[in-house]
C-alpha cells in the first residue's frame, strides 16, 4: 500500500567529487582518475531513495549561495524534494572528495560549508506529524554546535514519530552523553557491522544488534553486512537474517544510504520487516553496479530483484 508518512531528513546535504582510480595514491603521489563526476550526495542520498519509493521527503537542513547550493537545490528539485529551511546567503555548501578504487571502496576527505550552519530558529516552523519518519546521520552530532541544535529538537518529538538514527563511521567522535540521549529515542538503528560492533563491544553481528537493541530501547536495529545482506533485531521477535545478493562492485558510496532510505519507506508502507530488509538488500546491491551516491534504483525495478528469492 502507498504511505501517507513523510520522510524528515537532517542528514545534511553536500556535494559529492567522485573520482575512479586503480588504487589510492601514496603520500606526496599522483593518481589518474578512470571517471568522475560531480553529483549532490550526503542526505541527498536516503532522500532520493524514498521518494522513488513512494514516499515524500524533506530535507530540514541549510543550503546555501554558490554553484554547489545550485546543483544540489536543482536536485532536491527533480526529486520533488521538499526544502523549508531558509539558505545561507553568506557560504555555499560543503564538498567531500571521494576516491573510488578499483575494489569499489571509497575514502573520503570532506570540506564543511553552510550545510553545518542549521539554527534553532530553523526547526521551530517544522511540523512533524504521527506517523512520521525522522531520519538522523552520526554526522549530525559529531560536530557539536550542529549536535546542540539537533538533540533537544528530536527529544521534543511526540512518541509516535518514528526516529531513525544511521550512525555513520565517525560514530566514537560523538560525545557519550549526547549520544546516549538521542539512543534513548531512536526508534530504529540503522548500521554497518563495523559501526555496529564498535557502538556494541561485541565480537560477531547477531551479539551486536542483540546489544544494541537493549540499548535502543523502542523498536529494531538494521545491521548492514554487505553481499552477506543484513540482520534485523526487533523488539519480541527472533533474529531476521535476510539474504544479500551477490553482484560485480563498482562503487559502493551512498549503498548504506540507500539501504537505509529502502528499508524505512517499506516499513512506512507496513511491510513486514523481513520483506523491507531483503528489498533494502536488493536496492543496495543494484546501486553498488553504477557509479556515483544517488544511485536508488525505483521500486518496481527492486521488486523484480526482490522476486527472484519468490
Amino acid at each position: 500500500m502507498e504511505t501517507t508518512s513523510r520522510y524528515f531528513c537532517l542528514d545534511t546535504v553536500m556535494i559529492d567529487i567522485v573520482m575512479e582510480v586503480e588504487a589510492l595514491p601514496r603520500r606526496g603521489g599522483d593518481a589518474l582518475s578512470s571517471q568522475y563526476l560531480v553529483t549532490p550526495g550526503g542526505g541527498f542520498n536516503s532522500m532520493s531513495a524514498v521518494t522513488r519509493h513512494g514516499m515524500n521527503a524533506v530535507y530540514v537542513g541549510r543550503l546555501g549561495c554558490g554553484p554547489f547550493s545550485d546543483l544540489a537545490r536543482d536536485e532536491l528539485t527533480k526529486e520533488s524534494i521538499f526544502v523549508p529551511v531558509a539558505a545561507n546567503e553568506e557560504s555555499d555548501i560543503g564538498f567531500c572528495l571521494v576516491m573510488v578504487d578499483e575494489s569499489g571502496e571509497r575514502t573520503f576527505v570532506t570540506a564543511p560549508g553552510a550545510e553545518g550552519t542549521l539554527r534553532a530558529s530553523d526547526l521551530t516552523g517544522i511540523e512533524v506529524n504521527s506517523g512520521d519518519y525522522v531520519f538522523l546521520s552520526g554526522y549530525n552530532f559529531v560536530y557539536p554546535a550542529l549536535g546542540a541544535v539537533i538533540e533537544p529538537w528530536v527529544a521534543s518529538l511526540a512518541g509516535d514519530v518514528v526516529v531513525a538514527l544511521d550512525p555513520g563511521p565517525r560514530v566514537l567522535d560523538i560525545e557519550p552523553e549526547i549520544l546516549s540521549r538521542v539512543l534513548a529515542r531512536v526508534d530504529w538503528l540503522l548500521c554497518s557491522a563495523d559501526e555496529a560492533v564498535q557502538l556494541s563491544g561485541k565480537e560477531s553481528i547477531d551479539e551486536s544488534a542483540s546489544a544494541l537493541l537493549a540499548l535502543t530501547g523502542r523498536r529494531g536495529v538494521v545491521v548492514r553486512d554487505g553481499a552477506r545482506g543484513c540482520v534485523v533485531a526487533e523488539k519480541g521477535s527472533a533474529l531476521v537474517h535476510s539474504q544479500g545478493f551477490s553482484v560485480e562492485v563498482r562503487d559502493t558510496n551512498g549503498a548504506g544510504d540507500i539501504h537505509d532510505g529502502v528499508f524505512l519507506s517499506e516499513m512506512a508502507r507496513g511491510t513486514e520487516v523481513g520483506e523491507a530488509a531483503q528489498r533494502a538488500n536488493a536496492a543496495a546491491a543494484i546501486s553498488i553496479g553504477v557509479l556515483g551516491p544517488a544511485t536508488c534504483p525505483v521500486r518496481d525495478e527492486v521488486s523484480r530483484w526482490y522476486q527472484q528469492l519468490g
